[in-house]
């Protein structure tokens, strides 16, 4: 089991890492513009809504599906054998090879067979077998895993890979691709030759027709189908789909997601054997044995919640857009499935224990779910595996006292706020902290923080004495949720959007009773308690009477609007008034983008300094709102200029930057980097997360970086259109 300290160990190794770095890094940039080429003209969401359907009922009949397969594959002159798990399927591989005399074995990329682990096991019984995919066989002679599903060696560079061709041929080689390529080929071609069986896998198998389809990029998957006389596919269960028209929609999307390829160079599709010719002369049919691996899929499929993972198309692109894979690449999770995804098939295809440390790596963004073709809500099953490993090993003392005691009490909740109020006060320089001590030092590496605030916004608020709601008769009543780093740490920013809100006619009220949207306690994977948060929150605005929830923070929108659904939804003494809680609840930009014709409502005052703009994770990925605040910047007649990578996560994830504080800062650097490349006067941004952390960094540097309170009255217009800017030079 991957223990916090061997993570954390890998990560440093990963980090220092400078080659790894660059490496991801580049693929990372380029992937998503490519991406987006390879689905031009392309429906995304239709297309994935298709895939998800198609897989899903597959799961729901799994074993009918496998039936089906294996007779239409025996029908037309296959064997299937149906392993139970991966010592029943690297049996039946290597005691198949002793029967035939088999001593030299070529392997086409499969990860179902790296999940069996059968390379070793056939090597400790005497069997050669040798990686023919390219990248597969630079592992196997560095003696190492595949990092990525796809691209196993992407975290190589052809430098390292020279060395080890080098060492292989025992000539000095260039790095130069062609002849690398070609030493490759060179090298191969003689095992192939030589070999007496073909190991492969297979990207989808169809139960109408007993049918194989291979998707490669190179030649040698089907050499390593056609040239020896014995062909074993290593196929999961979940690659079963009912019948030929399933296939087409996958083929859509599994090379433009993985490679950002229209289509692979290679589609193979095998339906039985096929005649082969023999040294001596002879044609016979080959000899095909398909192997149908569960190891672990079936219970997968029985678990209502983690059932959803078998919609998983194996595209990796999850990977790909992931901010924590781009710097420290697959071998960090220590096992042979990478990512978010590979964390819940970690728990179901090798131990549930062997996933409990890796799920931490998650940050929390939610990209990966925006990406995938298959429609998979890989967040909220990260979220619902911490749940289950805190169920089956406990939580810390301090974690059990801030879930159990502190967050659903509210009154001690701001107490302990106000204590830590007064504790910061020997670290406290104005506005911010930037040095802390001990073991809290690393806190305010890369980064200063904000100091909590003297007087929180649920008391300021009540000093008001209603002008504006006078000068401009209500319309509609809105209820402000401020969220706790509003509330406590930015309350000036909580005062400035209700302002903003009471100008635009609207009775803004702040319930009392309103606490903690529960986000901390669903990322700790307390579902309990998160539930009684969101049922406090729901009750003090109904309390209320409001017609609208606004909140500021894209994060508080999220759970209010999507995440109590999933918390309540079951529930059917709450299941209703969940869904009419979140259908008032709207972010701050959205909710004055809608009402204000995008700002041109408002009388803005033309002309200002420029501004790029930072999309922050949820409010572009979880809640879609991108256009909105831009046309509102474009209102308030400020330049935009757009940063390389606005929605790039910048490393804040709450009590991530805590947890994983390398892996934060090395994030919150690109975004800094990103934001001075722009070369605009401020930064914009909707997310007090994000202020946190780009505020923190930008001040750490020694930007002059001010809030756009520190501006003249003439800035408050500018906030209809943005929670906040900062200034990057006076």
């Amino acid at each position: 089991m991957s223990s916090e300290r061997s993570i954390k160990e890998n990560i440093g190794r990963a980090l220092a890492n400078e080659n790894l770095r660059g490496a991801l890094g580049r693929f990372g940039d380029t992937y998503v513009e490519s991406r987006e080429r390879a689905y031009a003209g392309k429906d995304f969401e239709a297309l994935r809504e298709q895939i998800a359907a198609i897989k899903r009922g597959a799961a729901e009949k799994m074993e009918e599906l496998a039936r089906r397969f294996q007779q239409a594959a025996q029908e037309r002159g296959a064997h299937v054998f149906r392993a139970r798990d991966a010592r029943e399927a690297r049996d039946y591989i290597k005691n198949l090879a002793l029967e035939k005399g088999v001593r030299k074995i070529v392997k086409s990329k499969s990860m179902a067979s790296e999940e069996i682990h059968l390379n070793e096991f056939l090597h400790k019984h005497g069997l050669e077998a040798v990686e023919t995919d390219l990248g597969e066989w630079i592992l196997q002679l560095s003696g190492q895993k595949p990092s990525h599903m796809v691209m196993p060696a992407i975290h190589m560079l052809r430098g390292e890979v020279a060395e080890v061709f080098s060492r292989e041929t025992g000539r000095q080689l260039s790095p130069e691709i062609p002849q690398l390529v070609g030493v490759a080929r060179e090298q191969l071609r003689r095992k192939f030759l030589a070999a007496g069986m073909g190991i492969s896998g297979a990207n989808i198998a169809v139960a109408e027709t007993g049918t194989l389809v291979i998707v490669t990029n190179e030649g040698n998957g089907r050499l390593t189908t056609t040239l020896p006389p014995v062909h074993v596919a290593v196929v999961g269960l979940e690659k079963l789909v009912e019948n030929f028209a399933h296939v087409q929609p996958i083929l859509e999307a599994l090379p433009r997601s993985a490679t950002a390829q229209k289509i692979t160079s290679y589609v193979t599709m095998i339906t039985g054997p096929t005649p082969v010719a023999y040294p001596d002369g002879t044609v016979r049919d080959k000899d095909l044995h398909i192997v149908l691996v569960d190891n672990g899929r079936t219970v997968m499929q029985a678990d209502p919640v983690f059932k959803e993972a078998l919609q998983c198309i194996r595209c990796a692109s999850c990977l790909n857009v992931c901010p924590v894979f781009q710097l420290v690449g697959g071998h960090v999770y220590g096992y042979i499935y990478t990512g978010g995804i590979g964390t819940i098939l970690t728990a179901f295809f090798n131990e549930f224990k062997n996933a409990a440390g890796i799920q931490n790596l998650c940050l929390g963004c939610e990209r990966c779910k925006r990406f995938c073709p298959a429609k998979i809500d890989i967040p909220k099953l990260i979220r619902e595996l911490r749940r289950r490993v805190a169920e089956q090993q406990g939580r810390p003392a301090v974690q059990r006292f801030m879930l159990e005691k502190v967050l659903p009490n509210r009154s001690l909740f701001h107490r302990l706020i106000k204590t830590a109020r007064l504790a910061q006060k020997p670290f406290q320089k104005g506005p911010v902290v930037r040095h802390l001590p001990l073991f809290l030092a690393g806190l305010t590496e890369g980064r200063s923080l904000p100091a909590i605030a003297d007087k929180p916004l649920r008391e300021r608020l009540g000093a008001w004495d209603g002008e504006d709601a006078k000068a401009n008769p209500s319309q509609n009543r809105v209820g402000f949720f401020a969220g706790c780093l509003t509330d406590f740490v930015y309350p000036q920013l909580g005062e400035a959007a209700c302002k903003v809100l009471r100008r635009m006619s609207s009775e803004v009220v702040f319930p009392a009773q309103q606490t903690c949207c529960g986000v901390p306690a669903m990322y700790m994977g307390s579902r309990e308690t998160a539930s009684e948060l969101a049922r406090q929150n729901i009750e003090a605005f109904e309390r209320a009477g409001v017609d609208h929830v606004v909140t500021a923070c894209p994060t508080c929108a999220h759970a209010l609007k999507h995440q109590y659904l999933e918390l309540l939804g079951e529930d059917p003494s709450w299941r209703e008034r969940t869904r009419q809680f979140a259908g008032r609840v709207q972010h701050f930009t959205a909710f004055v983008a809608d009402r204000s014709s995008d700002g041109s409502g408002l009388k803005l005052k033309q002309g200002g300094p420029s501004v790029t703009y930072h999309d922050s994770c949820h409010m572009k990925g979880c809640l879609g709102l991108v256009e909105e605040p831009r046309r509102l910047l474009g209102a308030a007649g400020l330049q935009l200029k757009e940063m390389e990578g606005s929605d790039r996560c910048c490393g804040f994830g709450g009590s991530y930057s805590m947890k994983f504080p390398e892996l934060s800062r090395h994030m919150l650097e690109k975004k800094l980097g990103a934001i001075e490349a722009a070369g605009a006067d401020m930064v914009a941004l909707d997310c007090p997360g994000c202020l946190l952390q780009i505020s923190g960094g930008l001040d750490s540097r020694g930007a002059c970086c001010r809030s756009a309170e520190d501006l003249t009255a003439e800035a408050l217009p500018y906030r209809s259109g943005t929670r906040l800017k900062f200034l990057l030079s006076g």
